[in-house]
């Protein structure tokens, strides 16, 4: 579900900087499943996300998009609104979350103008990227390894389908059993490709994980 309202104030909101596994993938069409990030995001706060396709997508495509419901704020910039539109439009309709949607019309900085030309990166990262300017203490989410490198070489925090996933266990919103079985059946349930010897090695760290109250 879409909420017009303009961007508002920076999230203080700062997840723990817990170890990460990156998850390449094998094919670079469409543009939504270039990457995908295996890191988690830790539970002991909920920052603001500022949202690529990507993850939107897979996200829905595994019937998780709710996972996202208890961070502070959604935040997607037109040229990725258009993006989910044209690929898998019922996400912005789905009830479950708040997708605040912005114009997209940030100027980059310079530097991250350079990084775009650099890493061709597409419209879409290139316009949450400039909205993370407006956002520096939100996590960008994406599953882009072009737009993951940029994020990186500006100082922000970068997030993927994976990491959402792993939160979930984190935070209580998925049963181990329940995530296992989104994991094991990604390949055939979502775009987002990713090499089998990595996807067992983030079950094998699942397998072994334990949330932070227990």
């Amino acid at each position: 579900m879409l909420d017009g309202s303009p961007a508002g104030m920076n999230s203080s909101s700062m997840p723990c900087d817990g170890s990460s596994i990156h998850i390449p993938v094998n094919s670079r069409a469409p543009s939504f499943a270039r990457i995908s990030s295996g890191d988690c995001v830790e539970p002991i706060e909920s920052p603001e996300i500022v949202c690529d396709a990507g993850p939107l997508i897979h996200l829905d495509e595994l019937e998780c998009l709710d996972l996202l419901n208890d961070f502070a704020a959604i935040w997607v910039p037109n040229p990725v609104a258009d993006e989910v539109e044209k690929h898998r439009p019922r996400v912005l309709r789905n009830p479950t979350v708040t997708l605040r949607q912005t114009p997209g019309q940030h100027t980059p900085a310079s530097r991250l103008s350079t990084l775009a030309r650099s890493l061709s990166l597409h419209r879409g990262e290139l316009a949450a990227l400039a909205l993370m300017q407006d956002h520096p203490e939100a996590i960008f989410l994406t599953d882009d390894t072009a737009a993951r490198l940029a994020a990186k070489s500006l100082g922000y925090r970068v997030h993927g389908t994976i990491g959402v996933l792993l939160r979930a266990f984190r935070v209580g919103k998925r049963t181990r059993s329940a995530l296992v079985s989104i994991l094991r059946t990604l390949p055939v349930r979502s775009t987002l490709h990713v090499r089998k010897e990595l996807l067992d090695e983030v079950l094998a760290n699942l397998n072994q994980a334990k949330r932070p109250d227990s």
